[in-house]
């Protein structure tokens, strides 16, 4: 086997969880190169991502291409989609070389040339107020908003940005796509999920819109965006049994009554 190992030096503490992840390649003699996450390149069958969700992210994009399975190691807040910890490092690589683990194809979001495996966020490039949106699926007319933003997110993303803005939580290997609005001004407007073989297109009334892909700091501006699942799949591992709602629980802690004082 040969790894890959990708990590975002921005984030506290990464050198030394580097270090211990390729002492622990090196004493099993197994074949790795590591890239900073703005340089990254395929030269292993296996990837490990020491950071963030963020940084997960972008990985899962990249390694997509090649089909690469992606494993995070959480240095993160959250780490919603990694699946160890930096005191678990021995164990998790010990698995990966036992091929202990399982992998699921995520859907992708494109646009473009550009790929998102959590959302596509639309706002107007004047960001200080709402903001008129027309929203057209297959080419036709659905509604219009006035909004903050617009979402249009995969199952994974569901439980990212559009969870905190009012959307459903999606099973993450659902084929569908969902649209949130932002702060809408209005008491109708509700998410929308649509089956994932639409193409969702979104305009303003606004001079251009402003688009962030999978929570990026830099966002783009655009007269308008068409938004379809990509026919490129994420590859993410998972080293346990943990079903999603645990994972629901133990991250977001959903579904769990507060404790009494």
């Amino acid at each position: 086997m040969k790894i890959n190992i990708v990590y975002n030096n921005k984030i506290a503490g990464c050198g030394n969880v580097l270090e211990t992840l390729k002492t622990a390649l090196i004493q099993k003699k197994v074949d790795f190169k590591d890239y900073d996450i703005s340089n990254m390149e395929n030269y292993g069958n296996f990837t490990f991502v020491i950071g963030g969700d963020g940084t997960l992210l972008k990985a899962a994009r990249f390694y997509s291409t090649f089909k690469t399975p992606v494993l995070g190691i959480n240095l993160g807040r959250l780490g919603f989609l990694s699946q160890t910890d930096t005191g678990e490092i021995d164990n998790a690589v010990q698995k990966v070389l036992d091929g202990k683990y399982s992998t699921e194809e995520r859907l992708m979001l494109e646009s473009e040339n550009s790929l998102a495996l959590n959302d596509f966020v639309i706002k107007g490039c004047n960001t200080y107020r709402t903001s008129k949106f027309y929203l057209e699926i297959n080419e036709k007319f659905v509604c219009d908003y006035i909004a903050d933003g617009l979402i249009i997110s995969t199952p994974t993303g569901s439980t990212a940005y559009g969870l905190s803005a009012g959307g459903p939580v999606l099973y993450p290997t659902l084929d569908t796509l969902v649209i949130v609005p932002i702060c809408p001004h209005t008491l109708n407007a509700r998410p929308l999920v649509v089956p994932s073989d639409e193409i969702i297109t979104v305009k303003t009334s606004d001079k251009l819109l402003s688009v962030a892909i999978d929570g990026a700091d830099t966002a783009e501006c655009v007269k308008q965006i068409s938004v379809k699942a990509s026919k490129q799949k994420a590859l993410l591992v998972f080293l346990n049994d943990d079903s999603f709602y645990s994972v629901l629980r133990n991250k977001l802690h959903w579904g769990i009554s507060p404790e009494r004082k």
